[in-house]
């Protein structure tokens, strides 16, 4: 699709305005933390429906129904005091390639970090450096935290590294969940953590988007691509650019964008 840079700013905003409605939540594993109020209850609940976001969006929402559940719907208290005993609960859990003992492993580092931190957004932001253009940073120092503190090696692909080259799908949209703002009654704005340092969770469909779009020319989804795309979104919105993940988003689930 042959756009001009201003046309397509204006056909980006459009869409993102289209697609960024309440009614987004209904059939999002963003569900999940909007059924708590507390910051612990939403950015625990947050991280695990998350990181168990592969797949069909119906099994992941069930999936990670069901993990709230295990941990009696009280997920931020569950990992503030759960006890090897409590852990038990999570034995028997699976989703694809992620098991209880990997939940048991992320529980028991959580623990540790907010025996530190106040909250999840607090970790990230103290491990951003002052001339951070990315979250990249936060997502190294998090995946180290985690393996450091009992989540086992076999699980460390679950969590992005762009060290490694990953396009950390995952970690970029938990950020934009918790970091971006509340305005449209979908994410939560409840990090400190700038709006403008998110970038967009780049999977096949956004990916496939942004190629036809001309946001995007590199072949692989990796860190770099992440980067490369990074540098387009902010020119259309430099204090809002995860905003335009619903334009990808929707254009490529809801549209079939080709």
């Amino acid at each position: 699709m042959a756009l001009g840079k201003a046309e397509l700013a204006e056909f980006l905003i459009e869409k993102a305005d289209q697609y960024a409605q309440k009614s987004f939540v209904e059939d999002d594993p963003i569900q999940i933390p909007h059924r708590y109020s507390s910051v612990k209850d939403i950015e625990t609940s947050g991280l695990f429906a998350a990181t168990l976001s592969w797949g069909n969006r119906t099994t992941i929402i069930a999936k990670s129904t069901e993990l709230m559940e295990r941990m009696d719907n009280s997920p931020g208290d569950f990992v503030a005091n759960a006890t090897a005993s409590d852990l038990k609960a999570l034995i028997g859990f699976k989703h694809r390639t992620f098991q209880d003992v990997d939940i048991q492993g992320v529980v028991m580092a959580l623990q540790e970090l907010y025996k530190e931190f106040d909250s999840i957004g607090s970790f990230f932001a103290s491990h951003l450096p002052q001339d951070a253009d990315d979250l990249g940073p936060s997502f190294i120092a998090f995946k180290q935290f985690l393996l450091h503190n009992g989540l086992p090696a076999r699980a460390s692909k679950h969590f992005g590294d762009p060290l490694k080259g990953s396009a950390c799908k995952r970690l970029v949209m938990y950020s934009r969940w918790m970091a971006r703002s509340n305005k449209e009654h979908i994410d939560f704005g409840l990090w400190p953590v700038a709006p403008s340092l998110l970038s967009i969770p780049l999977d096949v469909h956004s990916g496939r988007v942004a190629r036809s779009l001309g946001l995007l020319k590199r072949s692989q989804n990796d860190w770099r691509a992440v980067k490369e795309l990074d540098a387009h979104i902010r020119e259309v919105l430099p204090e809002d650019p995860a905003k335009l993940d619903y334009a990808l988003f929707g254009l490529g689930v809801y549209e079939h964008w080709k």
